[in-house]
């Protein structure tokens, strides 16, 4: 009986960490082109969930008896709001000060992510309160020998899984791919070879954002309520899990984020608050023992 529960915590950890997944990897894909610790990033997890919210109450009549095809459509809506707000912050917000202290800019994310976050509260149509997310998809649950987990459960896993794997092939296959990776490395010898600079990191915001807005979106399937601050705490703990893995290392995103989700959903069975004090406590172990992360390497930067 324990290790069929203990299975399930590991299935529900995954699920977890593939949520804390697709928002780190924003954090760290930032992070790797312009060396901005994006705060309101948690925010456009938020506003993704809030698009498929009301992309599915303003077309679900058109869908009746297609489920499927909703659910697909919800995703791109929260995918596009994620990406397109993303974007918006970086052209009107981050730009100009590109090359200025990088406090500024780091004070600056903090304004956007506490003007996103007021002003959706402030729109009537939206307002502070919480919201019952509704069931885009039937919920089923399957059974695993004792253990039972919703069928979100592992839509949310492959969902997640299928967007990292095209990342991961967007970057090492494609010429977009390559510049990000080439402006990561030296910005000065990417500009001498012609690269574009400002157009690979507002790709780099609108990917990162878009992918944040699906976790949104599955945030909001999975634990079925919304509201305008929900980013706050997914949006700390995917940059610990950021930091975790090696900020700026995108393979290492991945692997913070699960092991973050892992440990959050086994701490949480013994106690739910040190499930949700354990990525603060796994934050200070590794500035501690290891700051520049698992997988991350040591450089030296001017603040």
């Amino acid at each position: 009986m324990g290790a069929i529960f203990n299975a399930q915590q590991i299935v529900n950890g995954l699920q977890v960490g593939s949520i804390y997944a697709l928002i780190a990897l924003g954090y760290t894909m930032v992070y790797g082109i312009v060396r901005l610790i994006n705060f309101a990033h948690g925010d456009f997890f938020m506003l993704g969930a809030y698009a498929a919210y009301g992309v599915f109450f303003a077309f679900n009549a058109l869908f009746v008896g297609k489920t499927g095809l909703m659910a697909f459509v919800v995703l791109i809506a929260s995918m596009a709001a994620g990406g397109i707000i993303a974007l918006l912050a970086n052209q009107l917000a981050y730009k100009p000060l590109r090359y200025k202290p990088k406090l500024s800019s780091l004070i600056t994310a903090i304004g956007v992510s506490m003007f996103l976050e007021y002003f959706l509260s402030a729109l009537p149509a939206v307002g502070p309160s919480y919201r019952s997310f509704p069931d885009i998809l039937p919920r089923v649950n399957i059974n695993l020998g004792n253990a039972v987990i919703s069928n979100y459960v592992i839509i949310d896993i492959v969902i997640a899984a299928v967007l990292m794997v095209g990342l991961t092939l967007l970057i090492k296959k494609t010429t977009l791919g390559k510049a990000m990776r080439a402006v990561s490395q030296d910005k000065d010898a990417a500009r001498l070879m012609g690269i574009d600079i400002e157009k690979v990191i507002a790709f780099t915001f609108l990917i990162g954002g878009s992918f944040a807005g699906a976790a949104g979106l599955l945030a909001g399937m999975t634990y079925p309520r919304i509201v305008p601050y929900m980013g706050i705490q997914p949006g700390l703990k995917a940059f610990i899990a950021a930091v975790l893995g090696g900020i700026g290392n995108i393979p290492g995103a991945v692997l913070g984020a699960y092991i973050m989700g892992l440990a959050e959903t086994f701490a949480s069975a013994y106690n739910s608050l040190i499930g949700e004090g354990i990525a603060f406590a796994i934050l200070i172990v590794v500035l501690l023992v290891r700051p520049h992360g698992l997988l991350g390497e040591k450089f030296a930067d001017k603040i």
